[in-house]
């Protein structure tokens, strides 16, 4: 029997104990419902009475730990752990203190070896697999997060992280481009979390990024069928009405989902709904009504990053570089590794001329978003525009005045800067006339280069020879190109220039050894409002003593973007001083106009394995001095396939009627063949550094 004065001592104490777990209630009350600065408030003053209590420490380091103050939890349990070392709970506390502090590389091992000692202990099993996560091991993360839901099925926090460990796993695949794993992976977890918004749209996304818009609207359509999720889902049909080219549906698509909008709209949705159909807008030239808009949101909202970058995007589709550039800046100053800030930048700077420092802001992206395929896109692009090329053209042309020609052509650039490239060509031209029995042949050869004085102004010259052979002459003489390319203004492009050449249409020109010296202008006028004007000015003297001059001019309006649909009117006047009819085409005055349509899908755009196009059709009148109209026609058009990015081939041909440097009244035909080919992956003076990337 235990004497009365020691059953008195242990009932003391079991009140006590009993008193005091009921007090610590409150303290497990707010960390059980997040009310962590309370809770570290309370357990502290609990270890003030009761400074050795374990449970008061542990309970008070968690408080601090969640209360974000990671570093200090970390320091807690540690003091813990060297008192109590086999204490299996304070383990478990430590490891999830190094989650909260990001020591994941230290919280590994540490919890490998807590599973080797119970390897059914959920709260391990769970530390590990989001320790994995956080790792990006997502294979291994996924492994451990279905032990742990093995030992406790149905849990809550385990499926959440399950669900978060596919999304990290299928973006990692989007990142390396890994488009059909990463679409497998979203597919079955939403196998596991059927209808689950953010996998829906982070399938709907890479839809997006992998150009499959067919599924990316179907994606959308899905997620609108829950009527809390529509706006989100109009949001997206708007972007792939846009990446469809179709703008006007991408506008009435995001306006359903302005109009949508009302003072339950969750905050953040809200200014995603602004900002599509401020983009919106844009994609569709409405500039006034754009410009409206985001002077409204400057005004409330002058400094944030979003605003910011509405604004600079509506000053890159209307050709505000500088305008853009500043924006950027700000945007950077602001948060350095804004994506729209930096890759923004690059394509505000590319477009001013300044191409190594939109090198720079293109890899500035990479540095915080890896592997980003807008990104790498760009800087693709950029160096298929400095990688050295060779271009092969061969061509069959014939009149009806009996003139045939067989030619062939190549050029070859060679960038060894983004200021400096240098440039040759050789041609060969071989031309006869059944009915004068005139044959006669010419090899060109010229070498130059090109250099980009300013960011708006480039130099191009080349310089060589021709050597020509025809029936009663052969000669050889020198051939000049020199050229400025400037842009004055923006939407503006002058070239003047002057350019030395030998006639050389037929056999009969050939032999008479006609040297032309042209000076020449060209300028080009575009506009905000799809408005453009083309004029061009020939002054031509002549080694027989004749002197032309030319004037074209084009008004043209661009109906559609993609592919590009233009129409207008083409005007032409030509004068010779002399007038030599029996040698060449040489009226005192000709006047042409015409109505065109030209369509087009460039090259430059088109993805490899694709095909793209180019047709102008063309139809006036001309007057050959005082005689009476004669109608025209014009049909050019081309062809190709892209095989890869480094090769493609097209067909290309010509149809006129329009009187040409020979002769009025006739007909001519040109069919011909194209081959380009860039003789490297990249540019030579960014060899090295792409091999690095």
């Amino acid at each position: 029997m235990i004497p009365f004065k020691f059953r008195i001592k242990i009932l003391v104490l079991f009140i006590t104990t009993s008193m005091y777990a009921q007090d610590m209630q409150t303290g497990f009350n707010y960390l059980e419902t997040g009310k962590y600065e309370a809770a570290q408030s309370f357990f502290e003053t609990v270890l003030k009475d009761y400074p050795d209590n374990k449970t008061a420490k542990l309970c008070y380091g968690r408080a601090v730990g969640l209360n974000g103050n990671s570093k200090e939890a970390v320091s807690i349990f540690t003091n813990l752990l060297k008192t109590y070392p086999n204490d299996f709970e304070i383990k478990l506390n430590y490891a999830e203190a190094l989650l909260w502090n990001k020591n994941y590389n230290v919280a590994k091992p540490f919890y490998k070896n807590l599973i080797d000692e119970n390897n059914q202990s959920f709260p391990a099993l769970l530390g590990y697999a989001n320790t994995l996560s956080n790792l990006k091991i997502y294979d291994e993360a996924l492994v451990y997060v279905n032990k742990a839901l093995n030992v406790s099925p149905g849990n809550q926090n385990a499926l959440t992280s399950k669900k978060y460990m596919y999304l990290g796993y299928a973006y990692q695949n989007q990142q390396q481009q890994n488009y059909t794993e990463a679409e497998r992976l979203l597919k079955e977890n939403l196998e596991i979390f059927k209808d689950d918004k953010d996998t829906l749209l982070n399938l709907a996304n890479l839809y997006l990024i992998s150009n499959e818009l067919d599924k990316a609207r179907d994606t959308y359509a899905i997620i609108a069928k829950n009527p809390e999720n529509k706006i989100t889902a109009l949001n997206g049909l708007a972007l792939v009405e846009h990446l469809n080219g179709k703008e006007k549906d991408a506008l009435k698509i995001s306006q359903q989902a302005f109009n949508a909008l009302d003072k339950n709209t969750d905050e953040a949705l809200v200014k995603q709904t602004k900002e599509r159909y401020i983009q919106a807008l844009t994609w569709n030239k409405k500039y006034k009504q754009t410009k409206a808009s985001i002077n409204a949101l400057v005004s409330k909202l002058p400094n944030e990053n979003w605003v910011l970058a509405l604004r600079a995007t509506l000053n890159i589709y209307k050709s505000d570089f500088k305008k853009s550039v500043a924006d950027y800046n700000q945007i950077l100053v602001n948060d350095s590794s804004s994506f729209d800030g930096n890759l923004g930048k690059a394509n505000a700077l590319k477009a001013l001329g300044f191409y190594d420092d939109a090198y720079t802001s293109a890899e500035n992206t990479l540095t915080f978003y890896k592997n980003q395929k807008d990104a790498t896109n760009f800087i693709k692009d950029l160096n298929t525009s400095f990688t050295p090329f060779l271009e092969t053209k061969a061509s069959y042309s014939f009149d009806n005045g009996d003139n045939e020609a067989f030619s062939f052509q190549n050029n070859i650039a060679i960038p060894t800067s983004t200021k400096f490239k240098w440039l040759a060509n050789y041609s060969y031209r071989t031309t006869s006339n059944n009915i004068t029995n005139n044959k006669a042949t010419s090899n060109n050869f010229s070498a130059g280069l090109v250099y980009q004085l300013l960011p708006n102004i480039t130099f191009k010259g080349t310089t060589g020879v021709t050597s020509a052979k025809a029936n009663t002459n052969d000669y050889t003489q020198l051939l000049t190109d020199i050229s400025f390319n400037i842009k004055p203004f923006k939407l503006q492009i002058l070239d003047i220039g002057y350019k030395r050449e030998i006639q050389n249409f037929n056999a009969d020109l050939l032999d008479r050894e006609i040297v032309m010296n042209n000076f020449y202008a060209n300028y080009n006028l575009s506009t905000n409002f799809n408005l453009g004007w083309f004029t061009q000015y020939y002054y031509t003297s002549q080694n027989d003593d004749n002197t032309r001059n030319l004037l074209f001019t084009s008004l043209y309006y661009n109906i559609l973007s993609k592919p590009s649909l233009k129409a207008g009117l083409n005007y032409q006047y030509i004068t010779f001083k002399n007038q030599v009819p029996t040698i060449y085409f040489s009226p005192s005055t000709f006047n042409a106009g015409e109505i065109f349509i030209n369509l087009i899908k460039d090259e430059i755009i088109t993805k490899p394995n694709e095909w793209f196009y180019e047709l102008t059709a063309a139809t006036g009148l001309q007057y050959i001095e005082d005689n009476s109209s004669q109608s025209t026609y014009r049909i050019q058009g081309k062809l190709g396939y892209k095989f890869s990015d480094r090769a493609l081939l097209n067909v290309f041909g010509t149809r006129s009627n329009i009187a040409s440097a020979t002769a009025a009244g006739f007909t001519f035909t040109e069919i011909g063949l194209r081959f380009k080919w860039y003789l490297f992956k990249s540019p030579i003076f960014r060899q090295q550094t792409t091999s690095r990337n």
